[in-house]
């Protein structure tokens, strides 16, 4: 490359930290104010369905814009209309108009632009950084991203007791100025991988065309379907693992609400460390290896989760698995963004992403009914056991053999 990538790496991790900061801060913010305002389990949930859902049905729709167009553009879009569309619920709540169909709005279009952002980012990132160092920027974005998820809650619930929800919205306004200026100005892309990553624009875009392109490419190349299905049952069997251990705990060690709030810092903190040991690292060589170890310690852990009676190694464990994830995660993702052809990597990626934005949301209709059937301790030790049975199948999976030329 002809050019400094360190530095663009450097200035677009800035970009996107900042943008991402205000962006979750402001989220949080929301949450809490509804929380506070009404009270209220259902409401909670459709806000929650709100901020999930349309994730999942913009995902194939960004995949395709990633693939047509000028990624930098489209990332610097998505974060200018969120902070735009900020601005005007800023507005509406200093002029008195505090609804929830507001909120909910707001949390709608904030939702759908993270859709774009999100596999959009993953599938630009390849366009800057040497196919050699995606592991290490992954894994530095994973530590930012899980450091900013760690501090966002607290921060947000600080900031409110000392300015109106409107004035917060001004934040991710300010912020996100800054990182849109930073990545439109600053970050720049090699003239040969625009050329490489784009569909030809003389065609006329059809989505669902595209899209079903996109989903042909995936099937023909055996290893990546193999990779999205196998991440897609990790996650499912996972699930009682990421979801149901706060209601593990307060059955198994009580309903004081610093046991909560010490589980999930618990597991930020050493999301935070794993990112960062995989960005300092590299991992191992052969991805597919460095899944399979993650794999492997993850349904160890999970079971551990079950069996522990006291509730400071149950925290203990928590960290590590917070470790152990991006062990995963990173290297799922390097493996997409240097197998997948460019012209496609922005639709693989968007199935990527809405298998990660669903999967897990499905397994709780299934899991949180049977919790209140079957202990979560038991549910933990037989879904543990199955991730590291398939963790064996996982490690015969060899990139070299499906590796697109």
């Amino acid at each position: 490359m002809n050019f400094n990538w360190k530095k663009n790496a450097a200035l677009f991790l800035i970009g996107q930290a900042l943008s991402l900061f205000g962006t979750m801060v402001v989220q949080y913010a929301i949450l809490w104010h509804v929380v506070l305002k009404s009270q209220s389990g259902t409401t909670m949930t459709v806000f929650t369905i709100i901020v999930l859902l349309p994730m999942v049905f913009i995902s194939p729709f960004a995949g395709v814009w990633a693939d047509r167009f000028n990624k930098k553009i489209i990332i610097n879009i998505s974060d200018g209309a969120v902070a735009l569309f900020s601005l005007i619920v800023a507005i509406c709540l200093i002029n008195g108009i505090d609804s929830y169909a507001v909120l909910l709005v707001c949390a709608f279009v904030r939702a759908l632009g993270q859709g774009v952002q999100t596999p959009t980012v993953s599938a630009f990132i390849p366009e800057i950084i040497p196919e050699k160092h995606l592991t290490r920027i992954n894994g530095f974005q994973s530590g930012i991203q899980s450091f900013i998820t760690f501090a966002s809650p607290m921060l947000g619930g600080a900031l409110m007791t000392f300015a109106p929800l409107e004035y917060l919205f001004f934040l991710d306004v300010f912020t996100a100025a800054i990182g849109v200026s930073i990545v439109f100005f600053f970050v720049k892309v090699p003239a040969k991988k625009i050329t490489e990553a784009k569909i030809v624009k003389s065609e006329k875009i059809e989505y669902f065309s595209d899209f079903k392109e996109g989903l042909k490419y995936i099937r023909r190349n055996k290893f990546i379907l193999k990779l999205i299905i196998f991440f897609a049952i990790y996650l499912f069997l996972f699930s009682p693992a990421g979801l149901l251990t706060p209601l593990q705990v307060v059955r198994n060690f009580g309903e004081d609400v610093w046991r909560l709030s010490a589980i999930e810092i618990a597991f930020s903190l050493g999301m935070m460390a794993g990112g960062l040991l995989i960005g300092m690292w590299g991992g191992f060589k052969n991805h597919v290896f460095s899944m399979t170890i993650s794999c492997v310690l993850c349904g160890i852990l999970s079971v551990g989760l079950g069996l522990v009676p006291n509730f400071w190694l149950y925290l203990c464990i928590m960290v590590t698995i917070g470790v152990t994830m991006p062990l995963f995660n990173t290297p799922a993702m390097v493996i997409l963004q240097s197998t997948v052809e460019p012209s496609f990597m922005g639709r693989v990626i968007s199935v990527f992403t809405m298998v990660s934005s669903s999967v897990m949301p499905l397994a709780m209709l299934i899991f949180g009914p049977l919790a209140d059937v079957i202990s979560i301790d038991i549910l933990l030790i037989i879904t543990g056991l199955l991730v590291i049975f398939m963790s064996v199948q996982l490690n015969k999976l060899k990139i070299e053999d499906y590796k697109q030329k």
